[in-house]
């Protein structure tokens, strides 16, 4: 009887996933008659350009859940369909994808879509900065888009990259960009003028993951962090004296600790300075929808409003 029931069970199972296949499908086959570029993002942040350049021209898939890292990430079965069926695939590059577990490479040699030109890099362009652990001076950093500057250079991949897919609508992809780029312009222009009234001994941006490179280098900061990257050892005794000696030899006030991480490790460097952790911010996702900093507008004024608060104190 237990043997019956279990084969039932998995038979509706087999039986379930074939309509959530054929449904994507239909989909997918739906948005093509709606005149749309289906596009497949790997992250919250390239889903979010891209839907302020594309506007109602592209559908989208996100493969990385907001508010999950992406350093180290195992694709569910609707993004393997995704990347199948899609016409463009965005990815930040610079091994965040790529590094680790190498899920993205997988997913797109599977899908064959490397060889079809389908898949750009958004950070192409873009001066890498480096790790600087022993043995990983030679891996990217892939936090380039921690800085407006690099962000735009994201912005303009993408716009190439669909007017290359859909001229009849480069006029409008253009026009977007456009508006969307000055935006970003202006939040930056300010912020490189805020920043300057920070005092000197107090410019030091206390994460849990050393992801503040670019932003640092934008914002005339230094960054103290505990682990330099999510995919490896958090919190070891000697990452916490190493970012405990920085915080010694400076004046700050303030500690942040960001989103997609768990608090614990910042928390341990709270006690052990008695600082106060200041606010969270945000790394490697936006915020679930509706909550600030769920655009990248939104999280980076959001990163820069509360770093200059906090620093600033």
């Amino acid at each position: 009887m237990l043997k019956r029931l279990l084969i039932t069970i998995a038979s509706l199972a087999v039986v379930v996933a074939g309509v959530l296949l054929f449904l994507q499908k239909s989909q997918t086959a739906s948005a093509k008659k709606n005149d749309s570029v289906l596009v497949v993002t790997t992250n919250s942040i390239l889903m979010d350009m891209v839907e302020n350049v594309g506007g109602k021209y592209v559908t989208i898939h996100s493969i990385v859940p907001r508010g999950t890292d992406p350093h180290e990430y195992e694709p569910r079965p609707q993004d393997v369909s995704a990347v199948v069926e899609s016409d463009l695939i965005f990815h930040n590059g610079l091994n965040l994808e790529t590094g680790g577990n190498g899920w993205f490479t997988k997913l797109v040699e599977s899908a064959h879509k490397e060889e079809d030109g389908l898949v750009f890099s958004t950070s192409e362009g873009v001066t890498a900065k480096h790790l600087t652990g022993v043995g990983k001076e030679n891996e990217e950093d892939p936090h380039a888009w921690l800085d407006l500057q690099n962000g735009i250079c994201y912005v303009k991949n993408i716009t190439k990259a669909l007017v290359e897919k859909d001229t009849k609508h480069k006029a409008y992809f253009e026009e977007n960009s456009a508006k969307y780029i000055a935006q970003l312009e202006k939040l930056d222009k300010e912020a490189k003028q805020k920043f300057k009234n920070i005092p000197e001994e107090k410019k030091l941006l206390v994460t849990s993951e050393g992801a503040f490179k670019y932003f640092g280098s934008a914002y005339d900061l230094q960054a103290a962090y505990i682990w330099e990257i999510n995919s490896e050892s958090q919190g070891t005794p000697e990452q916490m004296e190493q970012v405990l000696s920085k915080i010694r030899d400076s004046n700050v006030q303030n500690l942040f600790v960001e989103s997609s991480v768990s608090p614990k490790a910042m928390e341990m460097v709270a006690k052990e300075t008695g600082l106060s952790i200041y606010s969270t911010i945000f790394t490697d996702s936006l915020a679930k929808k509706g909550n600030d900093g769920d655009t990248y507008y939104g999280m980076m004024k959001w990163n820069l409003d509360k770093i200059h608060e906090g620093l600033s104190k």
